[in-house]
């Protein structure tokens, strides 16, 4: 069927495929967040007179039972379609007629695409704050039952000062936590519905926005019309901004635990079926899934800068560039949500090897605890540290539980706060399971669970 934008001209075929591309294709996981947005429509033009009651009816009946085809295989977008805004369109026009053709009134493909990949890219970005919250979880946990286990801290790499496993997974749960302060601030960025900007400059028709916002489940509206045109690829590089910065976290993670389950080190133990094997060695354990992680953290950072470049030299209002920003937005976000998994299954299955960590407290690392006690005895840190640092042969080794014990300061060894780590989780828990209920009577309301389920987009 012909595209919606299509007239009189037939396209050149090399043209065609050019600025077709991969869209269709991308558009088969963007199609159920497509088909709200347009339930979204066609109420509001209800709302406003501009099609009956019975109409919009019919509208947001055919647009669920397109979803159920949809999610059963039987519907499909295919590369004559262009898009899935024009493979709805083409559907609702050849079922109910007058009233399919009605739809897009009022509304360019512009806001419709940017409403739709609002409402994809929220659920995605809700579905990375669980995860990741699960992950702080599970580590939080290993912090928990291994707060008293000593481990060697280094800098360089080398042995440094005496430290704990708990710690270690207290600090990578609390840095995750503060991704989660920018994935907040990006959520608030995406959760304002742009629908009805149109091509930039809204239409002259009363559109009632706030109406079509708060049908799905949007916290605002995105106010000015231009600004919300050239929010389009902004505010997937703030997500992917988010992504990337997750991306950091777990690959300076996956790291640590490649290194510390080395033979050589042997702190933690991998467990074989986490592990990939070799061709030709058969002893082998790789850490593939961690190693990945480290790279695939280069390719997340590698789409946030894809996408900002692609904005950096456009002019206002929309231009094509745009299209090319749905990709490695799609992507980053699954896979952002795929090394979340990953890290999360190898932290349950962690075995920690105390013997291995406390063989690695040789006398040297007690260098500094030692100019610490002469400092406790009156001498100057400056003097202490100096005539600890000219015979180093002569320390003994410490009590290593002792020595982390003595670090009772916040956030140290000794304290780790582990109970306000697990507070301020479960209020980061609750306010996205709030966000989460917000939406989900929305969409209920305006759908039916029947159709958007938990896995609906």
């Amino acid at each position: 069927m012909a595209k919606i934008w299509q007239k009189a001209t037939t396209l050149d075929a090399l043209i065609e495929s050019y600025t077709v591309g991969r869209d269709f294709e991308l558009d088969q996981q963007l199609l159920p967040a497509d088909a709200l947005g347009s339930m979204a429509q066609a109420r509001q033009l209800a709302k406003i007179g501009l099609v009956s009651a019975a109409e919009a009816d019919s509208l947001v009946a055919e647009l669920g039972q397109l979803v159920l085809d949809w999610k059963a295989g039987q519907f499909v977008v295919t590369r004559a379609d262009e898009d899935c805004h024009t493979a709805i369109e083409n559907r609702l026009t050849e079922r109910l007629g007058e009233a399919g053709k009605k739809i897009h009134t009022g509304r360019s493909r512009n806001d419709q695409v940017l409403t739709a990949l609002r409402i994809y890219g929220r659920s995605r970005l809700e579905t990375i704050r669980s995860a990741v919250l699960e992950l702080v979880d599970d580590l939080t946990d290993m912090a928990e039952k291994n707060q008293n286990v000593p481990m060697p801290g280094r800098t360089h790499l080398q042995t440094g000062m005496p430290s704990s496993v708990g710690l270690w997974a207290a600090a990578w749960a609390e840095e995750l936590l503060d991704t989660l302060v920018l994935a907040d601030a990006a959520y608030r960025l995406i959760d304002r519905s742009p629908l009805g900007f149109a091509a930039s400059y809204g239409v002259p028709l009363p559109l009632d926005r706030e109406y079509s916002a708060s049908l799905l489940g949007f916290a605002s509206v995105h106010r000015n019309v231009l600004a919300a045109s050239h929010s389009r690829g902004k505010g997937e590089a703030a997500v992917l901004d988010v992504c990337d910065q997750i991306g950091l976290t777990l690959s300076r993670m996956a790291q640590d635990l490649i290194l510390f389950s080395l033979p050589e080190f042997g702190y933690f133990r991998l467990p074989a079926e986490l592990c990939t094997g070799s061709s030709i060695m058969p002893q082998k354990k790789n850490p593939d899934a961690l190693e990945l992680t480290r790279a695939k953290s280069s390719t997340l950072s590698a789409w946030a800068s894809q996408v900002k470049n692609i904005l950096r030299s456009q002019p206002s209002g929309y231009n094509r560039d745009l299209q090319e920003t749905k990709e490695p937005y799609f992507r980053g976000l699954a896979l952002t949500a795929e090394m979340v998994a990953i890290l999360g299954l190898t932290i349950r299955r962690l075995e920690v090897v105390p013997e291995a960590l406390e063989r690695a407290f040789t006398p040297d690392i007690f260098a500094t605890d030692a100019a610490y006690s002469l400092v406790r005895q009156g001498m100057s840190f400056r003097d202490a540290y100096r005539q600890v640092g000219s015979d180093l042969g002569a320390l003994e080794g410490l009590d290593p539980k002792k020595t982390i014990a003595d670090r009772t300061h916040t956030g140290a060894a000794g304290n780790l706060g582990l109970d306000v780590l697990r507070t301020e989780l479960l209020g980061r828990k609750e306010a996205c399971a709030a966000d989460r209920a917000r939406i989900e009577v929305a969409m209920t309301a305006l759908a039916g669970t029947e159709v958007f389920g938990a896995s609906g987009l």
